[in-house]
């Protein structure tokens, strides 16, 4: 698999690392149990910082499409294929977009939703 990071592009490098992954799953260029570079040595690859790299492993680690197994690195989930074609973002903002929508129908104010949800995200973030 050969990733390339455009450095010019408007989308973050770690979500051009993440969508490179995915597509390379879909395209069945890497199948499941296909190893990946450790953090270190992708990120020397494609001259990145390592926290970037690391940025994306935990996402695509997060939908499924990658595993980590301990010091023996780094894999391709056995659900990859399935679970790379999920878009979080797209989720999120659906969700949010209807739960916005039930909140104004209710007569809340666009004020009282931002300030709600400020609220929420600073407590999660300080008991976290």
């Amino acid at each position: 698999m050969e990733i390339v990071i455009d450095i010019n592009a408007p989308a973050p490098l770690f979500t051009q690392l993440v969508e490179q992954v995915k597509q390379a799953v879909l395209s069945e260029k890497m199948a499941p149990g296909d190893a990946l570079p450790s953090i270190r040595q992708l990120a020397a690859d494609l001259e990145l910082n390592n926290k970037t790299v690391a940025k994306a492993y935990r996402l695509l680690e997060r939908d499924s499409v990658i595993e980590t197994k301990g010091y023996r690195g780094t894999f391709i989930h056995a659900e990859a294929k399935t679970n790379s074609t999920v878009d979080m973002s797209t989720w999120v903002t659906t969700t949010l977009t209807a739960t916005i929508s039930s909140f104004q129908q209710a007569g809340v104010t666009d004020s009282e939703i931002r300030i709600a949800f400020g609220n929420i995200m600073n407590n999660r973030s300080s008991k976290g």
